[in-house]
């Protein structure tokens, strides 16, 4: 069982997780970045998403982030791992800063390796904590 750093951010996530066209699991991962630190947000939130799109059974290689800045319909923290081919749903995640550092949600599909994923994250070097939809 992950320890919970933040109920009402894993409440949060709970209920983004649930029913809807696809069933999805997610991840909060706990950075000590602060909003100084944007190169280093993004490549975070790049490895990330690396680790979900292997573990869902996609080759990293053929992924693409895909960015709030790109489109009006998304925040600017916000962003999503597509399909190089048919532009399919990898993962998406959000960016939220709190307290002065960064947690960043992430979402992807419930059939992907959950615990392969948390264990993964945390090689990284980040604390996380897995939320099941």
């Amino acid at each position: 069982m992950d320890s919970v750093i933040d109920d009402d951010l894993y409440e949060r996530t709970k209920r983004l997780l649930e029913p809807g066209e696809i069933e999805l699991n997610g991840a909060i991962v706990h950075t000590d970045l602060g909003s100084d630190e944007d190169i280093e947000m993004h490549q975070a939130s790049v490895d990330v998403g690396d680790i979900i799109a292997e573990h869902a059974g996609h080759d990293p290689r053929d992924t693409y982030v895909y960015s709030g800045s790109d489109d009006t319909n998304f925040a600017s923290n916000q962003h999503q791992g597509l399909t190089l081919d048919d532009e399919e749903f990898v993962w998406e995640c959000q960016q939220l800063l709190r307290d002065g550092t960064f947690d960043i949600v992430f979402y992807y599909e419930a059939s992907a390796d959950q615990d392969a994923i948390l264990e993964d994250i945390r090689d990284l070097g980040f604390e996380v904590t897995g939320v099941e939809g």
